[in-house]
């Protein structure tokens, strides 16, 4: 579909929108293009900045620091479960 078609499509559906929700539409647009612009100024995703972070590591030393997240993970998540069990 060319750009052209595609918002007149989406111009149609507006029109079919009830007028006390277009206040809600707008905002959606509003906010689902201002996240697509912060998405172009930030650039790929922020995570991979930590990309290497652990590559001088001795082995050793990550392996153990591995086991640990994987322990904290499971500690954290059976206390969740509980939690939720319990009511």
């Amino acid at each position: 579909m060319t750009s052209l078609l595609i918002k007149s499509k989406v111009l149609q559906e507006i029109e079919l929108i009830p007028e006390d929700k277009l206040a809600d539409l707008y905002n959606f647009i509003h906010y689902f293009r201002l996240g697509l612009e912060r998405a172009q100024v930030t650039g790929p995703n922020p995570i991979l900045a930590f990309a290497g972070s652990w590559k001088d590591m001795p082995d050793e030393l990550f392996t153990d620091f591995t086991a640990e997240i994987s322990q904290r993970r499971r500690q954290a998540f059976t206390g969740r479960r509980n939690e939720g069990s319990s009511g």
